[in-house]
């Protein structure tokens, strides 16, 4: 894999957006901070940018800040908003830096010159599992169909993706295969630019099966076009629990694209404290589950060590994998 030095500020390709909410919020009794800044990595309408905007939208809504700051960083992988973010420490402790596992595997393949290490890590939030589908007419109909058919024909059987090789939707259709007790190397993966590009593959049968997001396979199987073959959860899940588990099937497949948030290097233990006890209480509100829902996600509130240790697991089960895979 081609691996990219992160750029410098001068390149970043969007401009900053920055829409402040105001209300009642304000006065509220149970506020904890008067205003928070989110950083995203890159451009408006992404994973990214909803994450950290849903996110605001609760904490004020609920009451628990006062104002919330939008700005969006693009470059470099995500490295550009990281560095600026560590050379601006002293001031940017009002910053919250919403990230995922692009920053793992970005880290891992040096397209980032930073990791997670380099900054102070708050909390990840919530996740979207994966999941594997098949379109609804398709004649597979359970994921042992589909590994009865890729063995049939191994490379006649094509799942595909809306990323690159060695990209998630790949490594993510990896760690099926794999826990499957296939080969995660020899089965044939077709990346596309985009999912909405995967998903015309699928449909036109170009591909077998479609690695995506659970919340995209939910939206998907609502309106009929796909049937879930398998979600990468270790139970299933309430917004949509008629898709079974790899688990179930016996397939030691687990993987969560989590979201959380990050803070400047050298951010005071009060401060960070007050961030962590914030984003718990925000999961537990009314106007945080409206958001959540709306946006088909998972909470997993991991604080501090808890997410360092949850981002160390996620980076050795993905570093092995694309060693494997040959991506590193």
């Amino acid at each position: 894999m081609n691996t990219f030095g992160w750029a410098r500020r001068a390149t970043i390709a969007a401009a900053t957006a920055t829409l402040t909410m105001t209300g009642a919020a304000l006065a509220d009794e149970h506020q904890m901070m008067d205003s928070v800044h989110f950083l995203v990595p890159g451009g408006a309408g992404g994973g990214w940018d909803g994450t950290a905007r849903g996110t605001g939208e609760a904490l004020v809504n609920s009451g628990l800040v006062g104002t919330a700051s939008f700005e969006n960083m693009s470059g470099g992988g995500g490295g550009v908003a990281i560095a600026n973010l560590i050379e601006n420490a002293r001031s940017s402790h009002g910053t919250l830096m919403v990230n995922s596992t692009p920053i793992v595997i970005r880290s891992l393949t040096g397209e980032i010159a930073q990791s997670f290490r380099d900054l102070t890590l708050v909390a990840g939030t919530v996740g979207d599992y994966a999941a594997l589908v098949v379109t609804a007419d398709s004649p597979i109909e359970t994921m042992e169909d589909a590994l009865a058919s890729y063995r049939e024909d191994p490379r006649g059987f094509a799942i595909g993706g809306g990323s690159v090789p060695g990209g998630m939707d790949h490594l993510v259709a990896a760690i099926v295969m794999q826990g499957a007790g296939e080969d995660p190397t020899a089965f044939n993966y077709i990346g596309y630019d985009a999912g909405g590009e995967a998903m015309a593959g699928l449909l036109s049968g170009e591909i077998d099966a479609l690695s995506t997001g659970f919340s995209e396979a939910i939206a998907l199987a609502d309106q009929g076009e796909v049937r879930i073959l398998g979600v990468t959860a270790a139970e299933r899940v309430p917004a949509y629990d008629a898709a079974p588990t790899f688990v179930e099937q016996g397939i030691d497949a687990e993987f969560v694209n989590w979201r959380g948030f990050f803070a400047a290097p050298g951010l005071p233990e009060d401060m960070l404290t007050t961030y962590q006890d914030m984003l718990g209480k925000m999961l537990e509100t009314p106007e945080w589950e409206e958001v959540r829902s709306r946006m088909g996600l998972v909470n997993i509130y991991r604080p501090g060590e808890d997410f360092r240790a949850f981002l160390e697991a996620q980076e050795k089960q993905l570093g092995d994998l694309m060693r494997d895979l040959g991506f590193l």
